[in-house]
C-alpha cells in the first residue's frame, strides 16, 4: 500500500412513510367536493423531499440500544466523493465506494452514519471493538434497483481483488466473496473482502439492502486493528443493521 497510514484511517472512515389518508365523505355533495382537494393541499404540504426522507429514516441512537451514532469524522476519508475515487477493475467501483461510505450509482440525496458501542463498552479501543457505517440513498425510479444488480455483478465478478485509488491514497483490496446474511427490504447482497496492511491480513463485512427506491449499505471495520497492525475480522452488528433494516421497511411500505 502506497499511504498506508492514510488507508487505514481511510478504512475507519426510504422513503420515510407518509401515510395520508383522505377525509371521509360527507351527505352534503358541495362539501365533499371540497373535501378531496383539501386533501391533496395537505398531501403536497406534507411531501419531504429526498433528502428529508433519509433524514427520518437514517438510523439513530434511540433505536440501536446504546450504540453510538454519529456523522462520521470526514477527515480521515478516502475520498469525498464518488467522482474521486477509480478502480484498477471498472466493474468493482460499487465495491470500493460500499467499502468508503460514498453511496452506488447515481442517487438523488445519500446520508452516512457511525454507529459504535454500545455506550457502555470499555471507553478504551481494544480487540473485537468495531464500526458500522450505514449509508442510505434515495434514488429515481428504477435507478436504486439497477444500483443494486451492479453491486450484486461486482461481488460475483472481483473474487481475485481490486485496487482503489482516490486523491493519492491506494487501497488494494485481496479478495472479494459472497456472504450470507438474512433477507432483508426487496432485496439483500452480503459480502466479505480482505486487505492486507503493513503484512497483517484484516477481514471486512459488508451488506447492500434495497427497500423500494432507497438503498442501505453497511460497511464494518476494525479501524484500531488495521492502525495497530493486529489482524482483524469486523463483523457487521446485527443491532444496527436490523434497527435500519426495519426503518427501512417501515418507509418503503414493504
Amino acid at each position: 500500500m502506497n499511504r498506508p497510514t492514510s488507508t487505514a484511517l481511510a478504512a475507519l472512515s426510504l422513503l420515510s412513510v407518509t401515510a395520508l389518508t383522505a377525509c371521509g365523505g360527507s351527505s352534503d355533495p358541495a362539501p365533499a367536493t371540497d373535501k378531496p382537494e383539501a386533501s391533496t393541499s395537505a398531501s403536497a404540504a406534507k411531501a419531504l423531499s429526498p433528502a428529508e426522507h433519509l433524514a427520518a429514516t437514517i438510523v439513530t441512537k434511540a433505536d440501536t440500544d446504546g450504540f453510538n451514532v454519529a456523522e462520521p469524522d470526514g477527515e480521515y476519508a478516502f475520498a469525498k466523493s464518488a467522482d474521486e475515487v477509480t478502480t484498477d477493475k471498472p466493474v468493482c467501483a460499487p465495491l470500493a465506494r460500499a467499502m468508503n461510505q460514498l453511496p452506488l450509482g447515481a442517487p438523488e440525496a445519500d446520508l452516512t452514519r457511525l454507529a459504535s458501542g454500545p455506550t457502555d463498552a470499555p471507553t478504551k479501543l481494544t480487540k473485537g471493538v468495531t464500526f458500522t457505517y450505514v449509508t442510505l440513498a434515495s434514488y429515481a425510479p428504477g435507478k436504486a434497483r439497477s444500483a443494486f444488480a451492479d453491486a450484486r455483478k461486482a461481488v460475483a465478478a472481483c473474487g481475485d481483488g481490486f485496487t482503489a485509488r482516490a486523491n493519492g491514497n491506494e487501497s488494494p483490496y485481496d479478495s472479494v466473496t459472497a456472504e450470507q446474511v438474512t433477507p432483508a427490504g426487496d432485496e439483500s447482497l452480503g459480502f466479505t473482502s480482505t486487505m492486507t496492511s503493513r503484512g497483517v491480513r484484516h477481514v471486512l463485512h459488508g451488506e447492500i439492502v434495497r427497500g423500494g427506491d432507497v438503498l442501505a449499505v453497511y460497511f464494518s471495520v476494525d479501524g484500531m486493528a488495521i492502525a495497530n497492525a493486529r489482524p482483524s475480522d469486523a463483523r457487521l452488528s446485527p443491532t444496527v443493521v436490523k434497527a435500519q433494516n426495519g426503518k427501512l421497511a417501515a418507509g418503503s411500505g414493504s
